[in-house]
């Protein structure tokens, strides 16, 4: 019912401000928000820009796991290579998502409870990464 309810004062609230013709689009600089395909009890912790999209380091507190995930501003049915890709500082083997999506790469996990990790994402070749963060 409060569903219902919401979806009803927005209807009117468009309706209304179209009647007086004032137009109604998305802003034009919209950020890329997390959009929670880590899973449940996943927060963000930190965030990465790009051009096209945002990278997203979020962490369990519960089960000690990291999640990186890299976000699209403007998700389409045009495929863009992307990444997400997460390590233990030190090391060298990333685990990583590469690939042609439409809206996001990843997720990608890591236990890392205590350890710093160095993550990054890209878009299109575009990449930016943060190493030896995060180390409690």
């Amino acid at each position: 019912m409060k569903k219902l309810l919401k979806r009803a004062a927005l209807t009117t609230a468009v309706t209304a401000l179209a009647a007086t013709g004032v137009a109604v689009t998305p802003s034009v600089a919209q950020a890329a928000t997390y959009n929670g395909v880590c899973g449940s009890g996943y927060g963000v912790i930190d965030t990465l820009p790009l051009l096209d999209g945002t990278v997203f380091l979020t962490y369990n507190s519960s089960n000690g796991y990291n999640c990186v995930v890299t976000v699209r501003n403007h998700p389409s049915s045009y495929l863009l290579e992307m990444e997400a890709s997460i390590k233990k500082s030190g090391t060298t083997q990333w685990k990583q998502d590469l690939d042609f999506y439409t809206t996001y790469a990843g997720p990608v996990y890591l236990y890392a409870p205590g350890t710093c990790i160095d993550w990054q994402g890209g878009i299109n070749g575009e990449i930016n990464n943060q190493l030896h963060s995060h180390c409690s």
